[in-house]
């Protein structure tokens, strides 16, 4: 029986375009006025998880289109990117991040890059800078994962993940594998999943209705099952995000399932390092969206007086 799928809308008010490379098709949106002298662009990466999309960025898109110019992604397995039955891995997130970065250079040369990065994305958001670090000028990363661990438990296997063996196998043996997914993105699924994030009863409707839409698409589960394994979770996160020298500021949620930065310390210690406890969930700028953008163009023009 051949299923039905609504057509996937934009996630955001901006140009959809598409480039293909290393990470296969990328769906991504560009809006606002191109880079005056000193000005650098801005790119965003929304979360991993069963219902991740561009959508997730929206508030900050919106807001940052009416005096920058803005690139917002669909990473590989989500939105309106390749959704084939292949490896999702952190290189292949690292990878999606070095083609966007690719693509912002050839429209504006070698200036280096604002990245802004959600939850487990913010892992492959460093990972690329700390590789290519002349490329990107500042990281935000809003509610990052790899800082819930203490320091004497955190694993540092060189390009390693927390992979549990045998469960992605197991999850995507084909006599159920979508019917597991079916259940997991059912519409009350994914109000209890916004819950929890929010830490609270209220969330976006517009982000649920848009994750209803999103996980109904033709290949929509192959990389929320490599999720669910572990697969997509470096082991090696402490190491990469010590490599970081330029300015990282975190905005981080004190609600919700993700709250917990008790293995933070030594971040905390370092002087590139700028932690931020909101009064929110996981996704700040949905709740407080103008004190959002009016801490993070705090944070990017502090940066800017200091490098002058």
């Amino acid at each position: 029986m051949t299923r039905a799928y609504s057509p996937l809308p934009p996630a955001v008010a901006g140009d959809f375009r598409e480039t293909v490379g290393r990470a296969g098709r990328l769906g991504f949106y560009v809006g606002g006025p191109m880079p005056g002298d000193g000005e650098h662009p801005l790119l965003l990466i929304h979360s991993i998880n069963a219902a991740g999309s561009a959508y997730e960025v929206r508030p900050i898109f919106e807001r940052a289109v009416r005096t920058r110019r803005v690139f917002a992604v669909d990473l590989p397995g989500f939105g309106r990117s390749d959704r084939s039955d292949r490896r999702y891995d952190p290189r292949l997130y690292t990878d999606a991040v070095h083609e966007m970065l690719d693509v912002i250079a050839a429209e504006h040369g070698m200036r280096p890059v604002d990245v802004l990065a959600l939850s487990l994305s913010s892992e492959f958001a460093a990972r690329a800078t700390a590789e290519r670090p002349e490329r990107v000028r500042t990281l935000t990363l809003v509610t990052p994962t790899g800082f819930s661990r203490p320091e004497s438990r955190v694993m540092r296997v060189p390009g390693g993940t927390r992979e549990v063996p045998g469960l992605y196998a197991a999850l995507s043996v084909r006599l159920w594998s979508q019917g597991l997914y079916d259940l997991l993105v059912k519409p009350r699924s994914i109000r209890y999943f916004l819950k929890r994030t929010w830490g609270a009863d209220h969330f976006d409707e517009g982000l649920a209705d848009y994750d209803d839409l999103t996980t109904h698409q033709p290949g929509a589960r192959f990389a929320p099952l490599a999720f669910l394994s572990g697969r997509l979770f470096s082991a090696d996160i402490r190491l990469v995000y010590e490599k970081l020298a330029l300015p990282v500021w975190v905005p981080h949620a004190t609600r919700g399932d993700f709250q917990n930065f008790s293995g933070a310390g030594w971040a905390r210690n370092l002087p590139n390092w700028h932690f931020q406890p909101c009064p929110t969930g996981a996704l700040p700028h949905f709740e407080m969206p103008d004190v959002f953008m009016a801490d993070l163009y705090r944070f990017l023009a502090q940066t800017r007086a200091e490098a002058a």
